[in-house]
């Protein structure tokens, strides 16, 4: 009894050190929260849809014939900042678009439906309420790929190609295993600040390691990462993701052109053979389809930027060509 006694002491004095860690936890991202409010501010567009506001950011050449929208992958913290390596080399030439979701970047969080109808009426009603005008190049990072594919097949007259980012297909969600508890966790760690005793989480993130952004823009990235990770409406979208990749399987017979980069696979959750298998399999029926191998992980557009800047610009310049 006595030592049953010691062990019930020590489990409860180790509860109250975690529940006092949490606490200070919680109270210093708070903290941290308020003072980072005077960075945090979009130089994009915020237009209201469907009762949320969303940020849509633009630039390049206003005068050019296309127009090229930027499409986040799942999770990603601040679209606008993670594209922005990629991007500015277009922006002599083209429009430039990034459209952040709900839960996104410096869009509201929302509770609303994460089917994909919703989610591309929202991407095509925000943009035109930023004024920006059509013949889409879409640019779909990952998840993005399903919504940027379904686009071409409803409403075809809009899309005039799509350039993929490592973007996802159909067969990779149908084969894929999404754990709830891992998002939960992931969460939990966010929203309690415990994140933010571990740097090099968002540190090691893709477009601060490899990309171009400046050390403001760094510090701008990291403020919205700690408002805009696991948010409730990133977590509806990958619930959603199955459904909607079936979804688009059903009636996917676009053949508008496209041209994807693809990577090793690291960072995707499977492995190089069977993620290049996916997509290379994909493009097989897709006349118009190539792609690019790149020996690098999941967010190509921060790492191999200028190869993926100098083969883009070769497909818009056949686009531009086929339309005259």
């Amino acid at each position: 009894m006595k030592y049953l006694k010691i062990i019930g002491i020590v489990l409860l004095v180790i509860i109250a050190v975690i529940l006092v860690f949490l606490v200070i936890s919680y109270v210093n991202h708070k903290i941290q929260l308020g003072k980072e409010n005077e960075i945090f501010k979009t130089n994009g567009t915020p237009v209201e849809v469907d009762g949320h506001e969303m940020n849509v950011y633009t630039a390049g050449n206003q005068s050019g014939e296309l127009t090229l929208v930027f499409m986040s992958g799942a999770g990603t913290c601040s679209p606008t900042l993670d594209f922005k390596s990629l991007y500015s080399l277009f922006e002599k030439d083209y429009r430039i678009a990034v459209v952040e979701k709900a839960g996104y970047g410096f869009s509201e969080i929302s509770g609303c439906s994460r089917d994909i109808d919703t989610m591309l009426d929202e991407t095509r009603t925000a943009l035109q309420k930023a004024g920006v005008s059509g013949g889409y190049v879409l640019f779909p990072h990952s998840m993005s790929g399903i919504e940027a594919v379904y686009w071409a097949n409803k409403y075809p007259d809009e899309v005039r190609g799509i350039v993929g980012l490592d973007p996802a297909v159909p067969q990779a969600y149908a084969d894929m295993n999404i754990s709830g508890l891992g998002q939960s966790i992931a969460k939990f760690g966010v929203e309690s600040g415990i994140v933010r005793f571990f740097p090099s989480i968002v540190d090691n993130s893709a477009a601060i390691k490899y990309g171009t952004l400046t050390e403001d823009e760094k510090e701008l990235y990291r403020a919205v990462f700690y408002r805009r990770t696991m948010t409730d409406s990133m977590i509806n979208e990958t619930k959603c993701v199955k459904e909607n990749a079936a979804k688009l399987a059903k009636i996917d017979d676009t053949d508008v052109p496209m041209l994807f980069f693809v990577s090793n696979g690291e960072g995707t959750g499977y492995d190089k053979e069977a993620w290049r298998g996916y997509i290379e399999d994909y493009l097989k029926d897709k006349h118009n389809g190539s792609y690019v191998e790149l020996e690098c992980s999941h967010y190509v557009h921060d790492i191999e930027y200028k190869k993926i800047y100098e083969e883009s610009l070769e497909f818009l310049n056949k686009l531009q060509e086929a339309a005259q």
